[in-house]
């Protein structure tokens, strides 16, 4: 799908968008995605970049489900309890996109839905259809 994304200097260092306009195709809203475990069932608490990459991994996951990929997100909210790791979340972001970098909130919370999780991330995807 046509996505133009806009793009600054300060938003290239943390990886993310400041603006994506896309045009045409279908809509896929991902719901909250957090990972306490690894592929293999692994514990990953106290693992901040094990739990990201997790995320990450499952986010892929379900989008090839929905029919789309990781490039297709648009947008994403992100929920981390400790906000230190704010700038390594964006690191291994960064990792993750080929195409451009959705636009993206990094919002620092108390508590998430398991107490072992340390990051969640819900997401907006847009594919070609």
């Amino acid at each position: 799908m046509p996505k133009e994304y806009f793009r600054g200097d300060a938003e290239d260092l943390r990886s993310y968008s400041p603006a994506i306009k896309a045009s045409g195709g279908a809509t896929i809203y991902l719901a909250g995605v957090g990972a306490t475990t690894d592929a293999s069932g692994k514990s990953l608490a106290g693992d901040f970049e094990g739990q990201v990459r997790a995320t990450f991994e499952r986010i892929r996951a379900t989008l090839a489900r929905a029919g789309g990929t990781l490039d297709d997100i648009v947008t994403m909210t992100v929920f981390i309890k400790d906000m230190q790791y704010g700038t390594l979340f964006t690191q291994i972001r960064s990792e993750y996109f080929n195409e451009g970098f959705p636009c993206s909130a990094l919002i620092g919370i108390d508590s998430l839905a398991r107490a072992e999780m340390m990051v969640e991330v819900q997401a907006i995807a847009m594919t070609d259809s």
